[in-house]
Formats: structure tokens, sequence, C-alpha cells
């Protein structure tokens, strides 16, 4: 049996790989337009940054982080040593620690200066069972804003963020936005024993997980999936309730700019989203059919204590990140097709095997003034090579004979019209440009 694919991953063939290029290519220019500039962190990072930057209680951590070590270190522990911290790595599991690390070790927000605005685009990896719109090997376009506390940074990222799905074709009564406020070190220790007293109380019909978080994590509960504890958690206090002066505030204000720039939302005072190291502001965009239970496509919020946690200075922060294939399954529900893939502007045929170094010469031609250009390389017969030019959308085919090369010009066919017209050998490459 031939070799397949490692279950939760998938091969993107060259039709979608053309998408992401344009997806990331999207979002560049829509999130350049705000100022945000590229960043590429590495695709695994010592293991105490996310325990640190995530949560040691959340899934993410507990559960679902690869471990990616070498032959010779797994020799070490198998015959009883231990490893170094900086020996023990894991697959990144989302982005925002990766990055927050990276401004802290380069030290991209010098005390006194201006924010740093990043983005990235990539593959994330978490070992969970795979199903619709959930793999183990998954791509994230994403953003952090390091330096500004500002309400008015909240709203631009969630506006910028419902720019870009516009832009890549989701329709906006296909989706929509969540906003909350997870409050701060003066509110939320509060809020928190608050929900633990109420999962204490109502432990007899909640999940084993859930009685599990009334310890470590209280506000994880309100993601549990089970039918029973999400109509428990709908009745526990709200966030919203508790709020100090300064995060109500803060809350009202990004809610404000958000109407005054026309951005329709919905308060969801049960919205917590996944990790721990979010503060104040969260969001989250769901589409409202084609993904069933899994429905998120995209969110972030404030974490203005991440760059403590991994031995910073004190930087407030804001970021989200987007699932590319859960937008991919978003735009198949309304009906969106992949881009057709751009033509080959020309195709060289060769008459017989006397002249494939002349037609090897123009298609080379061709390439250097910037056309898309190919050429037969299985010896097919003329007939066959104009099937295959076809096949590959040519939108002309170059003749290329004995006689044509000694009168230095080709037969130039337009495959849409089927015109033929000698033209100079020279002047072919200019010809098909464009």
């Amino acid at each position: 049996m031939a070799i397949q694919a490692p279950e939760g991953t998938k091969d993107m063939l060259p039709d979608e790989a053309a998408f992401w290029t344009q997806f990331k290519n999207t979002a560049a220019e829509v999130f350049g337009r705000y100022g945000y500039a590229p960043i590429e962190t590495p695709l695994f990072e010592q293991t105490e940054l996310f325990v640190r930057g995530i949560g040691e209680a959340t899934d993410v951590v507990s559960k679902e982080m690869f471990t990616a070590i070498s032959g010779e270190n797994l020799k070490k522990l198998l015959d009883g040593g231990t490893l170094r911290a900086k020996s023990r790595l894991s697959l990144r599991p989302e982005g925002t620690a990766g990055v927050v690390r990276a401004v802290v070790q380069h030290d991209l927000v010098p005390q006194g200066a201006a924010p740093v605005k990043l983005m990235y685009a990539g593959p994330m990896f978490r070992a969970e069972r795979p199903q619709k719109g959930r793999q183990r090997q998954f791509n994230q376009v994403g953003i952090e804003c390091l330096g500004a506390e500002e309400p008015t940074v909240d709203a631009e990222a969630i506006i910028m963020l419902m720019q870009f799905y516009a832009a890549v074709g989701i329709p906006q009564d296909a989706m929509r936005l969540l906003v909350n406020s997870m409050g701060c070190d003066a509110c939320r220790p509060a809020y928190r024993e608050k929900v633990r007293a109420y999962l204490q109380e109502h432990a007899d019909v909640l999940c084993d997980a859930c009685q599990g978080r009334a310890e470590t994590n209280p506000l994880r509960a309100f993601d549990c999936k089970n039918p029973d504890c999400a109509r428990i958690m709908a009745d526990a206090p709200k966030i919203t309730d508790c709020l100090c002066d300064d995060c109500r505030a803060h809350y009202q204000a990004v809610k404000d700019l958000l109407a005054q720039a026309g951005v329709a939302f919905v308060e969801d005072p049960t919205l917590v989203r996944g990790l721990d190291y979010y503060t104040r502001t969260v969001f989250e965009v769901q589409v409202v059919d084609g993904l069933g239970a899994q429905n998120a496509i995209g969110g972030g919020g404030r974490y203005d204590k991440l760059t403590e946690e991994v031995g910073g200075r004190p930087t407030p922060g804001l970021g989200f990140a987007l699932g590319y294939e859960r937008c991919l399954l978003a735009l198949q529900a309304a009906g969106a097709e992949f881009p057709a893939p751009e033509r080959c502007a020309v195709f060289v045929a060769c008459v017989d095997e006397t002249v494939r170094a002349q037609a090897f010469a123009l298609v080379q031609a061709c390439r250097n003034a910037g056309a898309r250009a190919d050429m037969d390389h299985q010896r097919r017969s003329l007939k066959s090579q104009f099937k295959l030019a076809d096949k590959l959308g040519a939108r002309h085919v170059c003749v290329l004979g004995p006689d044509e090369v000694a009168a230095g010009s080709v037969t130039l066919r337009d495959m849409q019209t089927h015109e033929e017209r000698m033209v100079p050998l020279a002047e072919v490459p200019s010809l098909v440009v464009g």
C-alpha cells in the first residue's frame, strides 16, 4: 500500500495552493494599509514558551501540543535521562506566543517607542481529533500589535479583520461578529471565583472536564460543547456585570468605535476564547451556516500581560488569528470557487526533432520577457502537442519547423480565434507578453 499523508493533514494541490498564496497576499494588502509588516518565526519553540504564554491548564498545552525531539534526545529520555529546557521543544499550536517572544528577544518595542504592528501566515499544529474544519496541521493568518493600550487599537483590528473577510469573498450576511470583555487583574480574579462557586454548585450535572475546570480554569467551562454544560453556563455569572470602571470604559469605547464605523456586532458575555493570556477585549467571527459546531473562522483579543509572562517588560498587546481552512469552507458554503489559474501565454510546438533546441531557446526567451511559456518534453506528435497546449490553456501556439527556422519566422496561432500569421522569430516574446 502506498504511503498516505499523516492523519489530520492534507496536501494542498496546485489550484488550492494558488488560492492560499492569493489569500496571504490579500491579507498583506489589507493589513498593510493599517501599517502591519510581515514577520516569520520558527515552526517550533521551547515548550516553556507555550506553557507560560498560553497556560498549562489549557487543552492546547495539556493535551494537544506535538513534541519535537531529536533522535539523540529521545535516546537520552529512554535511558532515563532528562532534557534541559532549551531541548524541550514543541511545534507551535498558535502564532501569538512566538511573535511576542520575538518582540521581546529583539526589543522591537523599546521604552517609549511607537507600537510595533506585525502579521504572519503559516502552519500551526495541534494533536486534535480530525474532523471537518479541524486538522492537526492547519494554516493561520494573524496579526499582533504591541505597545498600545488604547481602545482604538482594538476597534481598528476588528474592522480590519472584517474588511479582510469581505476582500476574500465571504458575504457579510454569512457571518456574525461576537465581542466581549474579559476584564483585567483588578476585576477578573473576583469574577473567576464567582464562576468557580457556580460550577461547584452545579457539579452534579457538569461533565468531568468542567468539574476539573472548576479548580484549574473556571472560565474555560464557557467553551464546553456538552449540551448540559452549555445550558448550565447560560445562567452563569456574567463578566460584564463584574468589570471594574476602567475595563467598562474601555469596552464601551470599543463598541462605540465599531458602531461609528458601521460594523455590526453581537455582545456575548459568555465569549472567553480558549487561551489564558487574554485580557479586556475579546472577539470572534462565526459563520452562520456550513461549518456545524466548528463555526468560528477567526478571532482574538487583548493580552496586556503576555510579554511579562515570556520575560519581557510590561507591554500591552492585541492580536487575532483566522483559520484558512475554515475560511475556505465558509467560501465554499457561499458558492465561491478557486480562482482560475493563470494560463500559459504561449506554447512552442516542434514540427520535428531537428528544431527542438531552437524551440527550447524560444521558450526561454518568452519566459525572460515575462510570459508564461512551455513546450513538449516527451517527443509528442504535432497533433498531440496542440492538445497539450489546449490543456494548458495556452493563448498562443508557435509552430516551429525547419522551414520557419530557415526563414527566421514562426507560425503564430491564436487559440481562441484560430487565426494564424507568420511573425519574425525575434518578435515572438514581445507579442505574447501581457
